[in-house]
């Protein structure tokens, strides 16, 4: 392998990131952004460390972005009626019209991404970089 694996992932993460960009150039919005509305819309009323826990995203890049998030009135937050300690996250209105625009744009950035690949590897490299993720999260845990 000419390049390490850390500096082939940090460059086609730049790439997505930048493609994101271009593809939302009239939104201030980010791709983890959309990621996290994303997944609070599917999960509406959860808590924040919940989110955490289905995204990935760690608790204090997460915390930033439900900052952001709140400040750009695009999600809603409030104390959990079960755990008065947790916040409990909601999509506001402008937080859906923000998510419906940047989904079409994910999901443009991630073919583009993956028609540089024959089509019979593409499936396999998301799926091979799943179980990196798992594998490394489960060794974590232990």
């Amino acid at each position: 392998m000419s390049q390490s694996l850390l500096a082939i992932l940090h460059r086609a993460n730049q790439i997505a990131t930048e493609s994101f960009a271009s593809a939302q150039a009239d939104s201030d919005i980010t791709a983890r952004q959309v990621q996290v509305l994303a997944a609070i819309e599917a999960n509406e009323g959860s808590s924040q460390t919940k989110i955490v826990e289905i995204t990935g995203v760690d608790r204090s890049t997460l915390a930033d972005i439900v900052r952001r998030l709140l400040k750009n009135r695009l999600i809603e937050r409030r104390r959990s009626k079960e755990d008065a300690r947790a916040y409990v996250l909601k999509l506001s209105e402008a937080g859906r019209l923000a998510l419906d625009s940047g989904k079409p744009a994910l999901a443009g950035v991630e073919k583009n991404l993956l028609a540089a690949l024959p089509a019979k590897d593409r499936s396999a490299l998301v799926d091979l970089l799943c179980k990196m993720v798992e594998g490394h999260e489960a060794r974590s845990r232990n």
